[in-house]
């Protein structure tokens, strides 16, 4: 229902699964208050956004050794920057200062276009927080939970905008938020999975028997491109400096050879070393090992911290173990100290790599994380928004090395240490002239069946309507349980059994009161649906979702507009979307008139969707019907035949879902007649 961080983290991998898949085989051979002003020599200046593929923006902490302060009193001319050891000329100078507290006209985002206008604002700092439960145990996991939430409680201000997300979402279901009860939530479900291989949703059973090599290689990829996906989400809603809160135990592309077992799900069976505790000790063959099994994810990390600069996200890296003594527990039988202590280094010189190339902190190796995490605060409070265009236009995609200094004694200066340059290639496609707009309506459409509910939400809903009786409008309403996503401690008496509805008419009155269905029943495991007449125009519905231990899970508020579709003219109702698992499933909905639909828009290619629509025309005529695949860019594919459906007046459209590759598309359907012309879009996901 509420949903609070867009693209997604699982292409990379699923893309990936058919080339590590190839991998396999060969490894298991070898094994209200105003904001303060500024300082009255700083004048306030607008936002400072990129102005070319040269242009370089570079985030400065300057701190006195002593006190550990902020100074603030710095000018463009107290500051050199050099590129590659050459001399930059600045071009644009900010100093930011921010405390979190409250400032006038603030309000919680509730739709995309909200999200963006309030974190945009100068007076708003952002922050995200990655729970990488594939990377974390579960005892960690749970430990961790009371620093995050002190740090929540006690650090983020009213002002602050905040998200959580975790590797298996799409950043489309992550909303940057002011509510703390909400994140709260969202954290407070953390339980690490590392080293836990059992499958807990269909993404995972694809690869679930691979070699544990395959599958750590394959949840590295999820992780890293869904925290590339979400930095580059922080970067498409604010120019400023933007913090990402890493909750990981770092990475790593190697095992040891007691855990390098051919199937995953069996622990032990097929490994000749998996009950030899000495294995890999004094090996230089190991050594040769786990360099070479690093190499690929040493690009992977670079790929990060590089999208991480491109839209000034610093990463702070915080390991939950505290002081670690070990990385193997003793069921995984690693006897070895120094391989132990030597998989251990490794992974926590990954969270050092992320933080140190983006001006973040690694804070690791320490029990005590609620002083690491307040200097996250401090690091986001007050810092210098230096900008240059590059003397040099580097264009060869290396590393570019960026040194700042302050013509002061007595400081500390904290940058980044440089970045990496586009390629010809790159450079090119940055330069193009830019591609036709996709039309607004294909994109809202898209954007309506993509947007995915946080963990925080539990049920999906979908509102249409249809010609009623004595010239009103039907409403439906369906709503149906989203299935539990990995991670999800969600007790049995939290599981939603009921929704309340209530529907009230632009001047208060009440035009509906029920509960779907009437009585609670638990486990709801299918869509439930409920219809009533109201009067055309504004519609106010107040929903509230109840567990089987009738306690309230979730509510929202939506207003909606309700059309008079008694017009003498073309119109057409609002599209239902049927979704059958087999041939026999789709049959049968094909033919019932009283089938619920589905809220989902998001498909396998194995499913078989259908989509049903309300056509009227004046004096009851039946408009003709013309309906169209269009992909992502709003451009016909191919025309779909549309068929008498169970209903009079409504028309069946049966969608090609296994011939299409996977990504977005949207269905056109136009309805001509006599009353002129009517539109309506519906856009859906294939995931494959």
């Amino acid at each position: 229902m509420t949903s609070f961080v867009r693209s997604t983290g699982l292409a990379a991998a699923l893309i990936s699964i058919a080339t590590l898949q190839g991998a396999a085989g060969q490894q298991t051979q070898q094994q209200p208050q105003q904001q303060p002003a500024p300082p009255p020599d700083q004048t306030p200046q607008p936002p400072i956004f990129r102005t070319g593929i040269n242009y370089v923006r570079v985030d400065v902490i300057v701190t006195e050794n002593k006190s550990g302060n902020s100074v603030a009193d710095l000018k463009p001319g107290d500051f050199d920057v050099l590129e590659d050891g050459k001399p930059q000329t600045i071009d644009t100078f900010k100093l930011v200062r921010l405390d979190g507290g409250l400032v006038e006209a603030t309000k919680e985002p509730v739709r995309d276009y909200d999200e963006e206008s309030e974190a945009a604002r100068d007076d708003v700092r952002l922050f995200a927080i990655f729970l990488d439960d594939y990377h974390v145990r579960r005892g960690t996991s749970l430990s961790v939970r009371n620093p995050l939430s002190r740090f929540l409680d006690t650090q983020i201000g009213p002002t602050d905008m905040i998200g959580v997300m975790y590797p298996l979402e799409s950043t489309s279901s992550v909303r940057m938020t002011r509510n703390h009860d909400a994140v709260m939530k969202a954290m407070q479900q953390f339980q690490g999975r590392k080293y836990d291989y059992t499958p807990r949703n269909e993404f995972e059973e694809r690869y679930a028997n691979y070699p544990t090599e395959i599958v750590e290689k394959i949840r590295n990829q999820v992780s890293l491109s869904a925290i590339k996906s979400l930095v580059v989400h922080m970067g498409s809603l604010k120019e400023g400096r933007k913090s990402l809160i890493l909750v990981s135990e770092g990475f790593t592309n190697a095992l040891p050879p007691q855990m390098r077992n051919p199937n995953a799900q069996l622990p032990g069976y097929g490994n000749p070393n998996a009950f030899n505790p000495g294995a890999g000790a004094n090996d230089p063959n190991e050594d040769r090992y786990q360099f070479f099994a690093n190499m690929d994810l040493e690009s992977d990390l670079r790929e990060v911290y590089d999208a991480a600069n491109k839209n000034n996200v610093s990463i702070y890296a915080v390991d939950p173990r505290g002081l670690p003594g070990f990385e193997f527990d003793i069921n995984e039988n690693v006897g070895s100290f120094q391989v132990d202590s030597q998989y251990l280094n490794s992974t926590m010189n990954t969270l050092r790599e992320l933080a140190e190339n983006t001006d973040g902190r690694a804070i690791v190796n320490r029990n005590d994380l609620d002083v690491g995490m307040k200097q996250i605060i401090r690091d986001s409070s007050a810092y210098y928004l230096i900008g240059y265009n590059s003397s040099q236009a580097p264009t060869d995609g290396k590393f570019h090395e960026i040194k700042v200094r302050v013509k002061r004694p007595g400081i500390q200066v904290r940058a980044r240490k440089g970045y990496w340059a586009l390629t010809p290639d790159d450079a090119k496609r940055a330069t193009a002239p830019p591609k036709a707009d996709v039309p607004k309506p294909v994109e809202a459409a898209i954007s309506a069946a993509t947007a995915r509910p946080s963990r925080a939400s539990v049920v999906r809903s979908w509102i249409g309507t249809s010609r009623g009786e004595n010239g009103k409008t039907r409403v439906t309403f369906v709503w149906e349980p989203l299935p539990r996503l990995p991670g999800d401690r969600t007790a049995a008496g939290d599981e939603p059994s009921q929704v309340s509805l209530m529907a009230l008419a632009g001047d208060g009155s009440p035009s509906f009161r029920g509960r779907v269905p009437e009585a609670p029943a638990s486990p709801i495991r299918t869509p439930q649906r409920v219809s009533f007449d109201v009067p055309p125009g504004k519609l106010q519905l107040r929903i509230s979702v109840q567990g089987t231990g009738s306690q309230v899970l979730d509510s929202e508020l939506r207003e909606i507009t309700i059309p008079d579709l008694t017009a003498a003219q073309t119109m057409l109702g609002t599209p239902e979307v049927f979704r059958g698992r087999t041939a026999p499933e789709l049959q049968k909905l094909k033919s019932d008139p009283n089938a619920i639909p589905t809220a989902i828009r998001e498909f396998n290619r194995s499913d078989r969707v259908v989509i049903r629509v309300p056509a009227y025309g004046p004096g009851g005529m039946m408009p003709t019907l013309s309906v169209h695949l269009l992909n992502r860019a709003g451009q016909p594919m191919n025309e779909v035949p549309a068929t008498p459906s169970p209903t009079p007046g409504v028309q069946q459209i049966e969608l090609p879902i296994a011939g299409l590759a996977a990504g977005e598309y949207v269905v056109e359907i136009k309805a001509t007649g006599d009353g002129g012309e009517a539109k309506e879009l519906v856009g859906f996901r294939v995931m494959g």
